[in-house]
């Protein structure tokens, strides 16, 4: 009796310390830390400008290509004009594309994480971002079949120049 209970023991712990729950709600885990490649989430009092992207049905972002410099925090506000359940997840390409798999096999999976922001029809949210590395970030839609479809765009971080 005491192996069965030490065993749906670990069983729950293990389950409480994964990502991905049964329910389909996740957090974190997409492979970079708050201060990796993509930059770190920003505070909304610091950000020195605001970028509107609209997610339409076209599977497009508009705009598709964003330039900031490196260190700058910006509010993105995001609104789906479409009729379809759209997100924008920030990442590089190589995370984004691991996340849209497990989307794919899991398309009722919830996101609670600062980079990123799924919105249903007709509704705006926001992602508030300091871009503190120079080089590309990428985003895209990674609800199943938008990334295919080409929803992606990317945010390009030119280097700070040295005082």
């Amino acid at each position: 009796m005491n192996t069965i209970r030490s065993s749906a023991m670990l069983a729950l712990a293990l389950l409480a310390s994964s990502n991905v729950f049964a329910t389909g709600n996740h957090a974190g885990g997409h492979g970079h830390d708050d201060e990796g490649n993509i930059g770190k989430p920003g505070v909304a009092a610091k950000a020195t400008r605001t970028v509107n992207v609209d997610m339409s049905d076209t599977m497009r972002f508009t705009p598709a290509d964003i330039s900031v410099k490196q260190n700058e925090t910006v509010r993105f506000l995001i609104r789906n004009s479409g009729a379809l359940t759209h997100e924008l997840v920030l990442g590089t390409e190589k995370e984004l594309k691991e996340h849209y798999e497990v989307m794919k096999k899991n398309p009722e999976m919830k996101h609670a994480d600062p980079n990123m922001v799924t919105l249903a029809p007709g509704k705006s949210g926001e992602i508030v971002w300091q871009f503190t590395k120079a080089g590309k970030v990428d985003f895209a839609c990674l609800q199943p079949g938008h990334y295919d479809a080409g929803m992606k765009g990317a945010v390009n971080v030119t280097k700070a120049v040295a005082k």
